[in-house]
Protein backbone atom coordinates (compact mmCIF):
# COMPACT_ATOMS: atom_id res chain seq x y z
CA UNK A 1 0.00 0.00 0.00
CA UNK A 2 1.45 3.32 -0.75
CA UNK A 3 1.15 6.86 0.38
CA UNK A 4 2.37 9.06 -2.37
CA UNK A 5 12.14 10.37 -14.91
CA UNK A 6 11.76 8.12 -17.56
CA UNK A 7 14.65 6.27 -19.08
CA UNK A 8 15.72 7.60 -22.39
CA UNK A 9 14.43 4.50 -24.73
CA UNK A 10 10.86 6.11 -23.96
CA UNK A 11 11.93 8.56 -26.12
CA UNK A 12 12.41 6.68 -29.39
CA UNK A 13 8.77 4.55 -28.17
CA UNK A 14 7.07 7.91 -28.29
CA UNK A 15 8.22 8.60 -31.99
CA UNK A 16 7.21 4.74 -32.63
CA UNK A 17 3.54 5.28 -30.78
CA UNK A 18 2.42 8.26 -32.18
CA UNK A 19 0.57 6.16 -35.19
CA UNK A 20 -0.83 4.11 -32.30
CA UNK A 21 -1.61 7.71 -30.25
CA UNK A 22 -3.55 9.46 -33.06
CA UNK A 23 -6.25 6.21 -32.89
CA UNK A 24 -6.07 5.83 -29.43
CA UNK A 25 -7.41 9.77 -29.01
CA UNK A 26 -10.02 9.13 -31.79
CA UNK A 27 -12.94 9.53 -28.81
CA UNK A 28 -15.83 8.75 -30.93
CA UNK A 29 -14.20 5.75 -32.10
CA UNK A 30 -13.01 4.54 -28.43
CA UNK A 31 -16.54 5.22 -27.21
CA UNK A 32 -17.54 2.26 -29.19
CA UNK A 33 -15.62 0.26 -26.59
CA UNK A 34 -17.12 2.07 -23.22
CA UNK A 35 -20.52 0.82 -21.35
CA UNK A 36 -20.64 3.38 -18.73
CA UNK A 37 -23.72 3.28 -16.09
CA UNK A 38 -24.86 4.71 -12.61
CA UNK A 39 -26.89 1.95 -10.49
CA UNK A 40 -30.09 3.66 -8.62
CA UNK A 41 -27.92 4.09 -5.50
CA UNK A 42 -25.36 6.57 -6.95
CA UNK A 43 -22.40 3.88 -7.44
CA UNK A 44 -20.99 4.60 -10.93
CA UNK A 45 -19.37 2.05 -13.27
CA UNK A 46 -17.14 2.35 -16.36
CA UNK A 47 -16.31 -1.01 -18.68
CA UNK A 48 -13.82 -0.84 -21.41
CA UNK A 49 -13.93 -4.18 -23.49
CA UNK A 50 -10.54 -4.47 -24.47
CA UNK A 51 -10.20 -8.57 -25.76
CA UNK A 52 -6.66 -8.30 -25.82
CA UNK A 53 -5.92 -11.14 -23.43
CA UNK A 54 -8.17 -13.37 -21.61
CA UNK A 55 -7.61 -10.72 -18.38
CA UNK A 56 -9.30 -7.38 -16.61
CA UNK A 57 -8.07 -4.99 -14.39
CA UNK A 58 -10.51 -3.72 -11.81
CA UNK A 59 -9.72 -0.14 -10.07
CA UNK A 60 -11.97 1.53 -7.22
CA UNK A 61 -11.59 5.26 -7.52
CA UNK A 62 -12.69 7.00 -4.12
CA UNK A 63 -12.90 11.03 -4.31
CA UNK A 64 -11.71 11.13 -0.93
CA UNK A 65 -7.66 11.49 0.13
CA UNK A 66 -5.64 13.38 2.94
CA UNK A 67 -7.35 16.40 2.08
CA UNK A 68 -10.21 15.57 3.30
CA UNK A 69 -8.97 14.49 6.83
CA UNK A 70 -10.81 16.32 10.01
CA UNK A 71 -7.98 18.62 11.73
CA UNK A 72 -6.67 16.35 14.82
CA UNK A 73 -6.56 13.53 12.27
CA UNK A 74 -4.02 13.60 9.72
CA UNK A 75 -3.50 9.97 8.05
CA UNK A 76 -6.64 8.71 8.65
CA UNK A 77 -7.30 8.57 4.93
CA UNK A 78 -4.15 6.43 4.78
CA UNK A 79 -5.10 3.86 7.67
CA UNK A 80 -8.09 3.36 6.02
CA UNK A 81 -6.95 2.60 2.90
CA UNK A 82 -4.79 0.04 4.87
CA UNK A 83 -8.46 -1.51 6.95
CA UNK A 84 -9.94 -2.41 3.93
CA UNK A 85 -7.23 -5.26 3.29
CA UNK A 86 -8.03 -7.50 6.38
CA UNK A 87 -11.23 -8.83 5.32
CA UNK A 88 -15.20 -8.31 6.18
CA UNK A 89 -17.07 -9.95 8.83
CA UNK A 90 -17.07 -13.35 6.81
CA UNK A 91 -13.72 -13.29 5.25
CA UNK A 92 -10.43 -13.62 7.67
CA UNK A 93 -12.28 -14.49 11.26
CA UNK A 94 -13.30 -17.52 12.61
CA UNK A 95 -15.78 -16.27 14.34
CA UNK A 96 -16.95 -12.34 14.14
CA UNK A 97 -19.52 -11.83 16.42
CA UNK A 98 -16.83 -12.81 19.45
CA UNK A 99 -14.06 -11.13 17.72
CA UNK A 100 -15.99 -7.85 17.39
CA UNK A 101 -17.10 -8.09 20.98
CA UNK A 102 -13.44 -7.51 21.98
CA UNK A 103 -12.55 -5.26 19.08
CA UNK A 104 -14.98 -2.77 21.13
CA UNK A 105 -13.76 -3.22 24.22
CA UNK A 106 -10.46 -3.22 22.75
CA UNK A 107 -10.99 0.16 21.12
CA UNK A 108 -13.04 1.54 24.45
CA UNK A 109 -9.74 0.70 26.34
CA UNK A 110 -7.54 2.73 23.99
CA UNK A 111 -10.21 5.33 24.20
CA UNK A 112 -9.82 5.38 28.06
CA UNK A 113 -6.21 5.78 27.79
CA UNK A 114 -5.94 8.62 25.46
CA UNK A 115 -8.56 10.41 27.48
CA UNK A 116 -6.29 9.65 30.57
CA UNK A 117 -3.52 10.60 28.72
CA UNK A 118 -4.20 13.93 27.55
CA UNK A 119 -5.30 15.86 31.10
CA UNK A 120 -3.22 18.28 32.71
CA UNK A 121 -2.78 15.95 35.45
CA UNK A 122 -3.13 12.21 34.11
CA UNK A 123 -3.39 9.79 36.73
CA UNK A 124 -0.28 7.54 35.68
CA UNK A 125 -2.07 4.30 37.47
CA UNK A 126 -4.84 4.73 35.66
CA UNK A 127 -3.52 5.19 32.31
CA UNK A 128 -1.44 1.48 32.85
CA UNK A 129 -4.78 -0.16 33.96
CA UNK A 130 -6.44 1.04 30.80
CA UNK A 131 -3.26 -0.20 28.84
CA UNK A 132 -3.47 -3.36 30.37
CA UNK A 133 -7.13 -3.70 29.34
CA UNK A 134 -5.98 -2.29 25.83
CA UNK A 135 -3.80 -5.13 25.77
CA UNK A 136 -5.26 -7.98 26.69
CA UNK A 137 -8.55 -7.00 24.64
CA UNK A 138 -5.91 -6.72 21.75
CA UNK A 139 -4.73 -10.42 22.56
CA UNK A 140 -8.27 -11.80 22.85
CA UNK A 141 -9.00 -10.31 19.17
CA UNK A 142 -6.42 -11.46 17.86
CA UNK A 143 -7.27 -15.36 18.54
CA UNK A 144 -9.97 -15.29 15.79
CA UNK A 145 -8.39 -13.34 12.85
CA UNK A 146 -7.24 -15.70 9.34
CA UNK A 147 -4.21 -13.09 8.84
CA UNK A 148 -4.23 -12.49 5.47
CA UNK A 149 -7.02 -14.48 3.45
CA UNK A 150 -8.34 -11.62 1.52
CA UNK A 151 -5.53 -11.79 -0.23
CA UNK A 152 -5.28 -15.22 -0.09
CA UNK A 153 -8.25 -16.39 -1.73
CA UNK A 154 -7.71 -13.63 -4.82
CA UNK A 155 -4.32 -14.85 -4.92
CA UNK A 156 -5.32 -18.44 -5.81
CA UNK A 157 -7.39 -17.00 -8.42
CA UNK A 158 -4.39 -15.89 -10.00
CA UNK A 159 -4.71 -12.19 -9.08
CA UNK A 160 -1.56 -9.78 -9.83
CA UNK A 161 -0.92 -6.37 -8.84
CA UNK A 162 -3.27 -6.27 -5.68
CA UNK A 163 -2.25 -2.40 -3.98
CA UNK A 164 -3.72 0.88 -3.24
CA UNK A 165 -2.67 4.21 -2.89
CA UNK A 166 -4.08 7.25 -0.64
CA UNK A 167 -2.74 11.26 -1.82
CA UNK A 168 -4.57 14.10 -0.94
CA UNK A 169 -6.59 14.05 -3.21
CA UNK A 170 -8.08 10.27 -3.59
CA UNK A 171 -7.92 6.66 -2.56
CA UNK A 172 -7.92 4.01 -5.15
CA UNK A 173 -7.61 0.38 -4.73
CA UNK A 174 -6.99 -1.83 -7.58
CA UNK A 175 -5.86 -5.51 -8.76
CA UNK A 176 -6.00 -7.58 -12.50
CA UNK A 177 -7.79 -10.72 -12.68
CA UNK A 178 -8.06 -13.61 -15.47
CA UNK A 179 -11.43 -12.65 -17.18
CA UNK A 180 -13.52 -15.38 -15.99
CA UNK A 181 -13.09 -14.74 -12.52
CA UNK A 182 -14.52 -11.09 -12.81
CA UNK A 183 -17.49 -12.31 -10.59
CA UNK A 184 -14.80 -12.88 -7.33
CA UNK A 185 -14.13 -9.23 -7.82
CA UNK A 186 -17.46 -8.23 -7.82
CA UNK A 187 -18.37 -10.43 -4.34
CA UNK A 188 -15.33 -9.58 -2.57
CA UNK A 189 -15.27 -5.82 -3.84
CA UNK A 190 -18.76 -4.98 -2.64
CA UNK A 191 -18.06 -6.78 0.44
CA UNK A 192 -15.31 -4.70 1.75
CA UNK A 193 -17.00 -1.57 1.29
CA UNK A 194 -20.57 -2.84 2.40
CA UNK A 195 -18.93 -4.29 5.06
CA UNK A 196 -15.43 -3.27 6.29
CA UNK A 197 -13.99 -4.11 9.98
CA UNK A 198 -11.13 -2.68 11.54
CA UNK A 199 -9.03 -6.15 12.13
CA UNK A 200 -5.97 -6.07 13.65
CA UNK A 201 -6.45 -1.99 13.87
CA UNK A 202 -3.77 -1.10 16.09
CA UNK A 203 -0.86 -3.14 14.95
CA UNK A 204 -1.41 -1.97 11.54
CA UNK A 205 -0.80 1.76 12.93
CA UNK A 206 2.49 0.32 13.76
CA UNK A 207 3.16 -0.52 9.88
CA UNK A 208 2.22 3.23 9.14
CA UNK A 209 4.44 4.58 11.62
CA UNK A 210 7.49 2.34 10.63
CA UNK A 211 6.17 3.57 7.22
CA UNK A 212 6.40 7.24 8.24
CA UNK A 213 9.62 6.36 9.87
CA UNK A 214 10.97 5.61 6.39
CA UNK A 215 9.40 7.58 3.92
CA UNK A 216 9.64 10.92 6.29
CA UNK A 217 11.49 11.06 9.54
CA UNK A 218 14.62 9.02 7.46
CA UNK A 219 14.15 9.99 4.02
CA UNK A 220 15.57 13.61 3.81
CA UNK A 221 13.62 14.71 0.82
CA UNK A 222 10.44 12.96 2.75
CA UNK A 223 11.49 15.65 5.77
CA UNK A 224 12.03 19.13 3.37
CA UNK A 225 9.10 17.95 1.49
CA UNK A 226 6.11 17.85 4.84
CA UNK A 227 8.08 21.04 6.08
CA UNK A 228 7.59 22.42 2.35
CA UNK A 229 4.00 21.85 2.08
CA UNK A 230 3.55 23.24 5.86
CA UNK A 231 4.85 26.54 5.32
CA UNK A 232 3.89 26.60 1.50
CA UNK A 233 0.03 26.66 2.61
CA UNK A 234 -1.00 28.41 5.72
CA UNK A 235 -4.59 27.22 5.61
CA UNK A 236 -5.92 24.62 2.65
CA UNK A 237 -5.31 21.07 4.24
CA UNK A 238 -2.77 20.39 1.52
CA UNK A 239 -0.37 21.83 3.99
CA UNK A 240 -1.07 18.64 6.31
CA UNK A 241 0.99 15.39 6.40
CA UNK A 242 -0.10 13.16 4.32
CA UNK A 243 1.06 10.36 5.89
CA UNK A 244 -0.07 11.92 9.71
CA UNK A 245 1.45 13.95 12.21
CA UNK A 246 2.77 10.92 14.89
CA UNK A 247 0.78 12.38 17.85
CA UNK A 248 -2.19 12.10 15.24
CA UNK A 249 -1.79 8.57 14.51
CA UNK A 250 -1.86 7.58 18.03
CA UNK A 251 -5.19 9.70 18.91
CA UNK A 252 -6.76 8.08 15.88
CA UNK A 253 -8.89 5.15 16.92
CA UNK A 254 -11.30 2.65 15.43
CA UNK A 255 -14.30 4.94 15.93
CA UNK A 256 -12.82 7.72 14.89
CA UNK A 257 -11.76 5.89 11.57
CA UNK A 258 -15.41 4.29 10.96
CA UNK A 259 -16.96 7.87 11.33
CA UNK A 260 -14.38 9.26 8.89
CA UNK A 261 -15.44 6.22 6.40
CA UNK A 262 -19.07 6.58 6.91
CA UNK A 263 -18.55 10.36 6.56
CA UNK A 264 -16.49 10.42 3.12
CA UNK A 265 -17.21 7.03 1.44
CA UNK A 266 -20.61 8.25 0.28
CA UNK A 267 -21.96 6.62 -2.95
CA UNK A 268 -21.21 9.73 -5.24
CA UNK A 269 -17.55 9.30 -4.39
CA UNK A 270 -17.36 6.05 -5.68
CA UNK A 271 -16.04 4.73 -9.39
CA UNK A 272 -15.34 1.81 -10.81
CA UNK A 273 -13.30 0.78 -13.64
CA UNK A 274 -13.26 -2.56 -15.32
CA UNK A 275 -10.88 -2.85 -18.57
CA UNK A 276 -10.29 -5.97 -20.45
CA UNK A 277 -11.88 -8.96 -22.30
CA UNK A 278 -15.14 -8.84 -20.58
CA UNK A 279 -18.95 -8.72 -21.64
CA UNK A 280 -20.44 -5.80 -20.31
CA UNK A 281 -23.89 -6.39 -19.91
CA UNK A 282 -22.44 -9.68 -17.80
CA UNK A 283 -20.55 -6.64 -15.59
CA UNK A 284 -23.57 -4.82 -15.40
CA UNK A 285 -25.64 -7.70 -14.25
CA UNK A 286 -22.83 -8.44 -11.75
CA UNK A 287 -22.94 -4.65 -10.74
CA UNK A 288 -26.67 -4.73 -9.86
CA UNK A 289 -26.14 -8.52 -8.45
CA UNK A 290 -23.60 -7.40 -5.76
CA UNK A 291 -23.49 -3.76 -5.54
CA UNK A 292 -27.32 -2.85 -6.08
CA UNK A 293 -28.19 -3.28 -2.24
CA UNK A 294 -25.56 -0.64 -1.11
CA UNK A 295 -27.93 1.45 0.21
CA UNK A 296 -27.93 5.39 -1.14
CA UNK A 297 -25.94 7.85 0.95
CA UNK A 298 -25.93 11.79 1.36
CA UNK A 299 -23.29 13.95 0.12
CA UNK A 300 -20.02 13.97 1.67
CA UNK A 301 -18.09 17.00 3.08
CA UNK A 302 -16.14 19.04 0.17
CA UNK A 303 -13.16 21.25 1.05
CA UNK A 304 -14.42 25.02 1.16
CA UNK A 305 -11.24 26.72 2.99
CA UNK A 306 -9.22 28.54 0.18
CA UNK A 307 -5.86 29.22 0.02
CA UNK A 308 -5.23 33.03 1.28
CA UNK A 309 -3.15 34.84 -1.17
CA UNK A 310 0.89 35.11 -0.30
CA UNK A 311 1.69 38.38 1.53
CA UNK A 312 5.71 37.85 0.32
CA UNK A 313 8.41 34.86 -0.36
CA UNK A 314 8.63 32.26 2.60
CA UNK A 315 11.97 30.83 3.07
CA UNK A 316 13.05 27.76 5.23
CA UNK A 317 16.58 25.86 5.89
CA UNK A 318 16.61 22.66 7.62
CA UNK A 319 20.41 22.09 8.35
CA UNK A 320 21.41 18.55 8.66
CA UNK A 321 23.91 15.56 7.64
CA UNK A 322 22.46 14.96 4.64
CA UNK A 323 22.95 16.05 0.54
CA UNK A 324 21.87 19.47 -0.02
CA UNK A 325 18.09 19.59 -1.84
CA UNK A 326 16.33 22.99 -2.96
CA UNK A 327 13.00 23.03 -3.42
CA UNK A 328 11.11 26.05 -4.85
CA UNK A 329 7.43 26.37 -5.22
CA UNK A 330 4.35 28.54 -6.60
CA UNK A 331 0.89 28.99 -6.14
CA UNK A 332 -0.85 28.15 -9.17
CA UNK A 333 -4.33 27.22 -10.15
CA UNK A 334 -5.91 23.22 -9.90
CA UNK A 335 -6.73 21.12 -12.58
CA UNK A 336 -9.63 22.06 -14.02
CA UNK A 337 -8.40 25.86 -14.34
CA UNK A 338 -8.19 27.59 -17.65
CA UNK A 339 -4.58 27.99 -16.91
CA UNK A 340 -3.58 24.37 -15.94
CA UNK A 341 -2.11 23.21 -19.71
CA UNK A 342 0.09 26.34 -20.29
CA UNK A 343 1.51 25.70 -16.97
CA UNK A 344 2.06 21.43 -17.21
CA UNK A 345 3.13 23.00 -21.32
CA UNK A 346 5.90 25.58 -19.36
CA UNK A 347 6.92 22.81 -16.63
CA UNK A 348 6.99 20.27 -19.59
CA UNK A 349 9.77 23.02 -21.53
CA UNK A 350 11.56 23.75 -18.59
CA UNK A 351 12.65 19.75 -17.19
CA UNK A 352 11.22 17.02 -19.37
CA UNK A 353 13.81 14.88 -20.84
CA UNK A 354 17.61 15.68 -21.68
CA UNK A 355 16.66 18.95 -24.56
CA UNK A 356 14.64 20.75 -21.70
CA UNK A 357 16.11 24.12 -20.53
CA UNK A 358 17.12 23.05 -16.66
CA UNK A 359 18.61 19.42 -17.68
CA UNK A 360 20.40 21.39 -20.67
CA UNK A 361 21.65 24.16 -18.32
CA UNK A 362 21.97 22.94 -14.67
CA UNK A 363 22.86 19.48 -15.29
CA UNK A 364 24.33 19.07 -18.95
CA UNK A 365 26.45 22.39 -19.72
CA UNK A 366 27.19 24.22 -16.31
CA UNK A 367 26.90 20.88 -14.27
CA UNK A 368 25.54 22.43 -11.35
CA UNK A 369 23.32 20.17 -10.29
CA UNK A 370 23.01 16.20 -10.71
CA UNK A 371 19.26 16.65 -10.82
CA UNK A 372 16.49 19.47 -12.17
CA UNK A 373 13.05 18.70 -12.15
CA UNK A 374 9.73 20.88 -11.97
CA UNK A 375 6.14 19.98 -11.84
CA UNK A 376 2.91 21.25 -11.79
CA UNK A 377 -0.12 20.17 -8.94
CA UNK A 378 2.17 19.59 -6.36
CA UNK A 379 1.24 17.98 -3.79
CA UNK A 380 -2.37 17.44 -5.61
CA UNK A 381 -4.27 18.89 -8.31
CA UNK A 382 -7.67 19.22 -7.12
CA UNK A 383 -7.47 22.20 -5.79
CA UNK A 384 -5.13 24.93 -6.48
CA UNK A 385 -1.75 23.92 -6.11
CA UNK A 386 2.21 24.46 -6.72
CA UNK A 387 4.60 24.71 -9.26
CA UNK A 388 7.50 23.66 -8.18
CA UNK A 389 11.31 23.15 -8.46
CA UNK A 390 13.46 20.92 -7.45
CA UNK A 391 17.55 20.23 -7.63
CA UNK A 392 19.94 18.63 -6.45
CA UNK A 393 23.10 20.36 -6.42
CA UNK A 394 26.45 18.72 -7.85
CA UNK A 395 29.73 18.34 -5.50
CA UNK A 396 31.27 21.50 -4.71
CA UNK A 397 28.31 23.53 -6.12
CA UNK A 398 26.71 26.00 -3.64
CA UNK A 399 22.72 25.36 -3.19
CA UNK A 400 22.85 29.57 -3.81
CA UNK A 401 24.17 29.27 -7.58
CA UNK A 402 21.48 26.33 -8.29
CA UNK A 403 18.83 28.66 -6.74
CA UNK A 404 19.99 31.56 -8.93
CA UNK A 405 19.96 29.39 -12.40
CA UNK A 406 16.31 28.07 -12.13
CA UNK A 407 15.33 31.94 -11.36
CA UNK A 408 17.28 32.59 -14.18
CA UNK A 409 15.64 30.27 -16.62
CA UNK A 410 12.75 31.54 -15.44
CA UNK A 411 13.25 34.89 -16.20
CA UNK A 412 14.15 34.17 -19.67
CA UNK A 413 10.39 32.56 -19.79
CA UNK A 414 9.01 35.42 -18.33
CA UNK A 415 11.07 37.70 -21.37
CA UNK A 416 8.82 35.40 -24.35
CA UNK A 417 12.63 33.48 -24.85
CA UNK A 418 10.49 29.97 -25.48
CA UNK A 419 10.48 28.74 -28.92
CA UNK A 420 7.57 27.60 -31.32
CA UNK A 421 9.90 24.41 -31.65
CA UNK A 422 10.24 23.63 -27.84
CA UNK A 423 6.24 24.40 -27.50
CA UNK A 424 5.41 21.48 -30.33
CA UNK A 425 8.11 19.02 -28.80
CA UNK A 426 6.65 19.42 -25.50
CA UNK A 427 2.85 19.03 -26.47
CA UNK A 428 4.21 15.93 -29.03
CA UNK A 429 5.93 14.51 -25.79
CA UNK A 430 3.05 14.82 -23.47
CA UNK A 431 0.29 12.32 -26.00
CA UNK A 432 3.23 10.25 -25.92
CA UNK A 433 2.90 10.03 -22.30
CA UNK A 434 -0.96 9.61 -22.27
CA UNK A 435 -0.36 7.02 -24.87
CA UNK A 436 2.07 5.16 -22.80
CA UNK A 437 -0.36 5.69 -19.53
CA UNK A 438 -3.35 3.84 -21.79
CA UNK A 439 -1.50 1.29 -23.17
CA UNK A 440 -2.60 -1.67 -20.53
CA UNK A 441 -5.19 -2.27 -18.84
CA UNK A 442 -4.48 -1.28 -15.87
CA UNK A 443 -3.08 2.13 -16.96
CA UNK A 444 -6.40 3.30 -18.49
CA UNK A 445 -8.67 1.86 -15.78
CA UNK A 446 -6.98 3.88 -13.36
CA UNK A 447 -6.89 7.38 -15.92
CA UNK A 448 -10.37 6.69 -17.08
CA UNK A 449 -11.75 6.23 -13.18
CA UNK A 450 -9.50 9.14 -11.88
CA UNK A 451 -11.00 11.25 -14.68
CA UNK A 452 -14.60 10.54 -14.26
CA UNK A 453 -13.99 10.63 -10.52
CA UNK A 454 -12.05 13.85 -10.36
CA UNK A 455 -13.82 16.11 -13.24
CA UNK A 456 -16.70 14.42 -14.11
CA UNK A 457 -16.20 12.98 -17.24
CA UNK A 458 -13.99 10.50 -18.11
CA UNK A 459 -13.50 11.87 -21.53
CA UNK A 460 -11.96 14.64 -20.41
CA UNK A 461 -9.15 12.33 -20.41
CA UNK A 462 -8.82 12.28 -24.46
CA UNK A 463 -10.15 16.15 -25.20
CA UNK A 464 -7.53 17.57 -22.69
CA UNK A 465 -4.99 16.65 -25.92
CA UNK A 466 -6.89 19.61 -27.55
CA UNK A 467 -6.32 21.86 -24.27
CA UNK A 468 -2.79 21.30 -24.75
CA UNK A 469 -2.42 21.52 -28.58
CA UNK A 470 -4.42 25.19 -28.07
CA UNK A 471 -1.49 26.55 -25.61
CA UNK A 472 0.36 29.54 -27.09
CA UNK A 473 3.83 30.81 -26.81
CA UNK A 474 1.63 34.07 -25.21
CA UNK A 475 0.24 31.78 -22.86
CA UNK A 476 3.35 30.61 -21.39
CA UNK A 477 4.82 33.83 -21.52
CA UNK A 478 1.54 34.92 -19.30
CA UNK A 479 1.24 32.44 -16.89
CA UNK A 480 5.41 32.44 -16.17
CA UNK A 481 4.68 36.54 -15.32
CA UNK A 482 1.29 35.66 -13.50
CA UNK A 483 2.40 33.14 -11.00
CA UNK A 484 5.82 32.40 -11.11
CA UNK A 485 6.89 35.83 -9.09
CA UNK A 486 8.97 36.06 -5.84
CA UNK A 487 5.93 37.21 -3.90
CA UNK A 488 4.14 33.76 -4.38
CA UNK A 489 7.38 31.71 -3.97
CA UNK A 490 7.97 29.49 -1.19
CA UNK A 491 11.65 28.25 -0.87
CA UNK A 492 12.81 25.00 1.45
CA UNK A 493 16.58 24.26 1.22
CA UNK A 494 18.36 21.47 3.10
CA UNK A 495 21.99 22.24 3.83
CA UNK A 496 24.48 19.97 4.71
CA UNK A 497 25.96 20.27 8.20
CA UNK A 498 29.35 21.39 7.29
CA UNK A 499 28.84 23.80 4.38
CA UNK A 500 26.48 25.44 6.90
CA UNK A 501 28.95 26.00 9.46
CA UNK A 502 31.33 27.48 6.47
CA UNK A 503 28.70 29.81 5.17
CA UNK A 504 28.86 30.93 9.27
CA UNK A 505 32.14 31.75 9.60
CA UNK A 506 32.27 33.37 6.05
CA UNK A 507 29.45 35.42 7.66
Amino acid sequence: MNYRIYPIFLALMAILMLPVLVHSQNLESFEQNVTEFTLDNGLHFIIVQRPVAPVASFVTFVDVGGADEPAGHTGIAHIFEHMVFKGTNTVGTTNWEEEQEYIDKMDDAYRAWLTEKYRPNPDEELMAQHWADFEMYKEKASEYVVTGEFDDIISREGATGLNARTGYDFTDYFYSLPQNRAELWFSLESDRFKNPVFREFYEEKDVIREERRMGVDSDPFGRLQEEFNSIAFSAHPYGRSLIGWPSDITATTIRDTQNFFETYYTNDNFTFAIVGDVDPDEMRNFAEIYFGDVQSTGDAPVVKTIEPGQRGERRFTIIEDSQPILLVGYHTVSQTHEDWPALQMLSAILSDGRTSRMYRRLVQDDQLALAAQTTTGWPGSKYPSLFISFAIPNQGVSIDAVEAAIYEEIELVKEGDITQRELDRAITNSRAGLVRSLNSNMGLAMRLASTHGQQGDWRKLFTYVEDLQNVTLEDLQRVANEYLVTENRTVGRLINREAAEEISEAN
